[in-house]
Parts: structure tokens; sequence; C-alpha cells
């Protein structure tokens, strides 16, 4: 049995949806972010290369926030 007393509408299943895509959005540019930023603190430590890493993990960061704001919410029904 559902929980639900009624059938949703349409516009509350595109609601959902677009709720549902920007969660994804948001939980893969953290893993993203999260593994450019081990990936730059590995080059820091193991390859002692601390001003490329700086940068790859600065222009990485700015990049990623771009690609998620540009494909934020454009999934619709």
């Amino acid at each position: 049995m559902s929980d639900i007393p009624h059938h949703p509408t349409r516009e509350e299943i595109a609601e959902h949806y677009r709720s549902y895509f920007t969660f994804a959005h948001l939980v893969i540019y953290a893993v993203l972010h999260l593994a450019l930023t081990l990936s730059c603190v590995a080059l820091v430590f193991i390859g002692h290369e601390s001003l490329p890493a700086l940068l790859l993990w600065l222009g990485g960061t700015v990049v990623l926030l771009a690609a998620f704001a540009l494909t934020g919410n454009k999934q619709s029904l």
C-alpha cells in the first residue's frame, strides 16, 4: 500500500524529477571535487610539486563549479 493518499499530479512529478537531478548533480560534483583534491594532495606529498598542484586544484575547482552551474537544472519531464 502507498503512503500517498492521492495520485501525484504531473507538476509534482516534474518537481520531484528536477530536485532528484539537482541532487544527483551535487553528489557527482562532490565526488569529482574530492577526487581532484586527493589527487592534488598526492601530487604535493608524493611528487613534491606544490605549485602545479595548487594551480591544478584551483583550475579544476573553477571548471567543476562552472560545469555544475551550467548543467544544474535542465532536466525535466
